[in-house]
């Protein structure tokens, strides 16, 4: 990590955004501060499709959106469903790790932010506003 600003990232499948996404967008950008970079991984489909059904919007919408949201600086394509090799491309100081994934995957990214001198902050999740529940709510009427 040998640059100035302090670069947060962060990273979504994003397929329907909710009040969820912006608040963890904005959590990343208040985190990086006034002076630094947020920087959000888009899980390509066959990224998403390592764990999850293929999302309704396409990966080029899901793009257009995040890069939409005025608390993302820069947006990338997150081509697995571990941020890992973002990570390690990137290097970021601070990755944002939901509290909905699984203890592995959050000890695997407290690792690999180590290896760099970067460190792993765990956010809330806010189930009652999942994309998962609202495709529930949209097809039980």
């Amino acid at each position: 990590m040998n640059h100035e600003k302090r670069i947060v990232y962060s990273y979504y499948v994003l397929d329907i955004v909710h009040r969820g996404h912006l608040l963890q967008m904005q959590n990343a950008k208040a985190t990086a501060g006034k002076d630094g970079i947020s920087v959000v991984g888009i899980l390509t489909d066959n990224a998403v499709m390592e764990k999850k059904k293929k999302p309704v919007l396409g990966f080029d919408e899901r793009m257009l959106l995040a890069q939409a949201i005025k608390y993302n600086d820069f947006v990338v394509a997150q081509e697995t469903y571990s941020p890992m090799p973002n990570v390690r491309n990137i290097r970021p100081d601070i990755l944002m790790e939901s509290i909905s994934h699984d203890d592995d995957a959050i000890k695997e990214a407290r690792i690999v932010m180590k290896e760099f001198g970067g460190k792993v902050i765990v956010t809330p999740y806010y189930p009652m506003i999942s994309s998962t529940n609202i495709k529930k709510k949209i097809i039980e009427g």
